[in-house]
């Protein structure tokens, strides 16, 4: 059985200072544990670097803004805070995870302005977040929830609430034997996995979905320039679900699922193919140089 996240050794950056492992707690009343006043990042350390480190950052300040939560950090105080917590734990290669959310406080309803905002960044070894598919292909189920418009929440926010329905649907997933689950948006358009964005590849042209009401990932828009640079055309927009048919390649993107090829999204397969490993590795060798 895994380690609990809970009960490890080492240490997390919280509010300024290093807390050993166990000790960094919160109360059963923190605002964020009910109403979901929390945003996060998701980041990889590779060889001591941690990749798009200040981007990760700068989406962080971001995500604050969008949620109203008022981030005690500037930029430079915040990559500080996450090379403080690789040295603490001793690790070059690692996943990298900044949290910000509103604490306990006066206020237990809705409202929250006058409680507290904290900020933790946790360091740990993660392996590939797929497991074996980066050599056979994810496979992919199709979730019931979809992606919501852009007028009900704030969408292209990395916000804790967004990922209520990942959760429901990665866990319907994997109850069918499924590494994850794709969505489509409000308007039944192709979006993107629980937690990574998605691209399609045919006849040498490569398409992912447009992000108007879906996370514009780091690594997604890194992606789009390593085929660029390979002279590769690739296509921004919407993608309606019966085109799945008809692409011959397919993979995910994120910071955890790096970029992994998909072998089947529900009865649609697809071949993992020249293309789809060929970025993957020029992907590897872009984070893996030193800075």
């Amino acid at each position: 059985m895994a380690q609990p996240y809970d009960d490890r050794d080492g240490a997390i950056w919280l509010d300024g200072e290093l807390v050993p492992w166990r000790d960094a707690r919160v109360h059963v009343l923190t605002h964020a544990l009910h109403y979901a006043s929390s945003v996060f990042e998701g980041e990889r350390s590779y060889g001591g670097r941690i990749f798009k480190s200040r981007e990760h950052s700068a989406r962080l300040l971001k995500s604050c803004e969008a949620l109203d939560i008022p981030i005690p950090y500037d930029i430079d105080e915040i990559e500080q805070a996450k090379r403080t917590a690789l040295e603490a734990n001793g690790l070059t290669d690692a996943y990298v995870r900044p949290v910000c959310w509103r604490g306990s406080g006066p206020d237990m309803g809705v409202a929250s302005a006058a409680n507290p905002v904290h900020m933790a960044v946790a360091v740990w070894e993660w392996g590939a977040y797929y497991g074996d598919a980066k050599t056979r292909g994810a496979r992919l189920d199709i979730a019931k929830w979809k992606r919501p418009s852009p007028e009900t929440i704030p969408v292209h926010a990395k916000a804790a609430g967004l990922y209520m329905i990942c959760t429901l649907s990665k866990h319907a997933a994997a109850a069918k034997g499924y590494s994850d689950a794709l969505f489509f948006d409000y308007r039944g358009h192709v979006a993107e996995a629980t937690g990574a964005n998605i691209f399609f590849a045919k006849e040498g042209r490569v398409f992912t979905p447009t992000t108007d009401c879906i996370l514009n990932g780091i690594t997604r828009q890194t992606v789009i320039e390593l085929l660029k640079a390979r002279q590769i055309e690739v296509v921004e927009r919407h993608i309606e679900p019966r085109e799945l048919e008809d692409f011959e390649q397919c993979w995910l993107t994120g910071t955890a699922a790096e970029v992994t090829p998909v072998g089947e999204i529900g009865d649609y397969n697809f071949e993992v193919g020249v293309l789809a490993r060929t970025i993957a590795e020029d992907y590897e060798k872009l984070v893996r140089q030193p800075s």
